[in-house]
């Protein structure tokens, strides 16, 4: 006869090996961002048809190399226009200031003069948890060099519409950039990708956490601009090299054939 209190105490006692097993999980295997912006090119970025920059759809080649659309234009970076650049759709310093190192430095971020650093490149060489989120490659997307390095780490919001002397435009390529306020409006191609990847790092990663005003409106846009076949497709080139399931997308992509 089956003794059910012990089925019942070995069942309890499972339950936690079951919630983490049920628990998304960000990026666990890739620590190096070179090495992701290599995966983007060689194994990533590989069909001529899906080769395009998130902001402006700009075509680039396997040598990462763009072709600008017609009426693209920029007064500022012109010298990182003419190649792809990986873009954190969540800006790196957005989830990099919840790391002490970041914040504060740490006892090996010393430089060769004996002078310390903290940001950034403090948090990518003492916490290997900050480069794990860094080089996860669902946040990552190519962008024309001078887009990328103009939005910053901005925050994404859509802008009155009347038009300002602090708003920096991109011509044909329809993303707006506001140099007061330090926002960025992307063009609508790009704002359900942008949506879905904001939800997915907050999905996946404790310490990141959206405003609500922010949730609000990547609520609407995940809404608002389904996602598409190719996000779909690239999803899952993503989770067979860094092993992790996106768990937004892959509640979105059921239906896509």
């Amino acid at each position: 006869m089956v003794n059910r209190t012990n089925i019942i105490l070995l069942s309890v006692a499972l339950l936690p090996t079951l919630a983490f097993a049920q628990t998304p999980q960000g990026n666990t295997t890739n620590q190096s961002f070179s090495k992701a912006k290599k995966i983007m090119q060689k194994q990533i970025y590989t069909n001529p048809v899906d080769m395009k920059t998130i902001y402006c759809g700009a075509d680039f080649n396997n040598q990462k190399y763009v072709t600008l659309p017609s009426g693209f234009s920029t007064d500022v970076y012109k010298k990182r226009v003419k190649r792809w650049e990986a873009e954190h759709v969540v800006p790196a310093e957005n989830f990099g200031r919840s790391f002490t190192e970041w914040r504060e430095g740490a006892k090996v971020c010393v430089d060769s003069k004996g002078k310390s650093f903290k940001g950034r490149k403090c948090a990518e060489k003492a916490n290997p948890e900050y480069r794990l989120m860094q080089s996860d490659l669902y946040n990552l997307y190519p962008a024309v060099g001078a887009v990328n390095a103009a939005r910053q780490n901005y925050n994404y919001v859509m802008l009155p519409k009347t038009a300002s002397k602090d708003y920096r435009s991109f011509g044909s390529c329809d993303m707006i950039i506001d140099k007061k306020d330090h926002d960025a409006q992307p063009p609508e191609r790009a704002r359900g990708v942008i949506a879905r990847t904001y939800m997915y790092f907050e999905a996946v990663y404790p310490s990141y956490k959206m405003s609500r005003q922010q949730r609000q409106l990547m609520t609407a846009w995940d809404k608002q601009y389904p996602v598409s076949k190719w996000e779909c497709e690239r999803a899952a080139k993503i989770q067979k090299i860094q092993g992790n399931v996106d768990p937004i997308l892959a509640s979105r992509c059921k239906n896509i054939g």
